[in-house]
C-alpha cells in the first residue's frame, strides 16, 4: 500500500473499467486519488490509458466510456501520462477516433512522442490506419518520418498502405529513400511504374543496398541489396512483379550479400513467407517465370532467436515460420 494502492484494488479498478462501471470507477477513485496514478494500460501507463484503449471489451468507446475518460481527466488522472500514452493507444484504431477527439480537446498533443521516443503519429503507421493517420494529419500532426517508419513496419495490406502513403505524401512527408520507382511499386501504381521503365529500363536490373525494410512480424530478412522485383515479392504488389517481369526482370536476381556473406536470397524468398500465405499468387507467378526453388541463401532467421542466420531453400525457409504454414508451403513442396 507504500503507493497509495493495492494489487486487488487495481484489479478491482481494472475490472470496474472493463465493465465500463463509471459509478465504482468514480467511487473508487474519489476514495483513493492515488488511483489515477496507479500502474494500469499499456506499459502501466496509467488507468486513463486502460480507458482510451476499449481493450476490454473491444468495442468503440460508447457514451460511458467517453464519459468515464472525461471524468477522470477532470479529477486528476493526466492526459499526458507516459507521454501520450492514452492517445497513443486510442490512435490504434478507427473505431476510437470519438476518444482521440476527447483527449486532444483535453490538451492532448498530437506531435508528442510516447515515452520520449515514439511519435504518436507511429501508431497509426504501425497499425496501417488511414483513417487515424488522416485523423492525425489534419489536427496538426507532423509527417516527419513517419513514411519510413510506415515503409518499416511489419503488417502487409497493400490497400491500407497505399492510402497511408498517399496521405503522408499529401501532407509533405518525405522518404529517405528517393527513389519513384520504389514507392510505386509498393503502392501497385503500374501504369507510374511503366513509364518509370520506359525512360531508365536498366533500373529493373539494379539493386539497392540502402532497403533497410522488408521484416514481417517473425521473419527479420529485410530488402538490403535486393531488386525491384524482391519489393514487389516482399509488398504482394501482384500487378507490379508482372510488369517487371515482362520487362525483363531476373526472376532469380540474388540480393547483394552484406560483409558476412548473409543475403543472397531471390525474390521468391520474400513472396513465399508472407503471413497467411498471402504471397502464394506471387510465388506461383515466379515459378511460371523460372523461379529455381533449389537455390539457397544464407538469411536472418526469427526475431525471437536474435543473431540467428539460417541456409536454405525457399521452401525451408517458408518452413521456419510455423504459424505462417499452408498452402505455400505445399505448393513449394509440390514443386521440388
Amino acid at each position: 500500500m507504500a503507493n497509495g494502492w493495492t494489487c486487488s484494488s487495481l484489479d478491482e479498478l481494472r475490472d470496474a473499467i472493463d465493465r465500463n462501471d463509471l459509478p465504482l470507477v468514480q467511487a473508487m477513485m474519489l476514495r483513493n486519488p492515488a488511483l489515477h496514478q496507479a500502474p494500469l494500460g499499456y506499459a502501466g501507463d496509467g488507468p486513463l490509458t486502460w480507458v482510451a484503449e476499449c481493450r476490454v471489451p473491444r468495442l468503440p468507446p460508447n457514451e460511458t466510456r467517453l464519459a468515464m475518460a472525461e471524468w477522470m481527466i477532470a479529477n486528476g488522472s493526466d492526459v499526458h501520462q507516459g507521454g501520450e500514452a492514452p492517445l497513443m493507444r486510442a490512435t490504434l484504431s478507427a473505431e476510437r477516433i470519438p476518444m482521440m477527439e476527447l483527449l486532444v480537446a483535453h490538451g492532448a498533443d498530437v506531435n508528442a512522442a510516447w515515452h520520449g521516443s515514439y511519435p504518436i503519429i507511429f501508431t497509426a503507421c504501425e497499425a496501417l490506419n488511414p483513417e487515424t493517420l488522416h485523423w492525425l494529419l489534419e489536427h496538426g500532426a507532423h509527417p516527419g518520418t513517419a513514411l519510413d517508419y510506415l515503409l518499416g513496419t511489419y503488417v502487409r495490406n497493400a490497400e491500407a498502405l497505399g492510402a497511408c502513403i498517399e496521405a503522408l505524401l499529401r501532407a509533405g512527408g518525405k522518404s529517405k529513400y528517393d527513389n519513384p520507382a520504389l514507392l510505386a511499386v509498393i503502392r501497385g501504381r503500374v501504369t507510374e511504374l511503366a513509364e518509370l521503365l520506359d525512360v531508365n529500363p536498366e533500373l529493373v536490373h539494379q539493386r539497392f543496398p540502402d532497403l533497410d525494410f522488408g521484416t514481417t512480424a517473425g521473419r527479420m530478412l529485410t530488402l538490403r541489396g535486393g531488386t525491384l522485383l524482391h519489393v514487389a515479392a516482399e509488398f504482394q504488389s501482384f500487378d507490379a512483379a508482372q510488369l517487371l517481369l515482362d520487362r525483363g526482370a531476373d526472376v532469380n536476381a540474388a540480393a547483394l550479400p552484406d560483409e558476412a556473406g548473409v543475403g543472397g536470397q531471390t525474390p521468391v524468398f520474400h513472396a513465399a513467407t508472407q503471413r497467411e500465405d498471402a504471397g502464394l499468387p506471387i510465388v506461383r507467378l515466379f515459378v511460371e517465370r523460372g523461379a529455381d526453388l533449389r537455390l539457397r541463401a544464407r538469411l536472418p532467421g526469427h526475431h525471437e532467436r536474435p543473431g540467428e542466420i539460417v541456409e536454405c531453400t525457399p521452401l525451408g525457409y517458408a518452413l521456419l515460420f510455423p504459424g505462417d504454414r499452408g498452402p505455400t508451403s505445399a505448393f513449394l513442396t509440390a514443386q521440388t
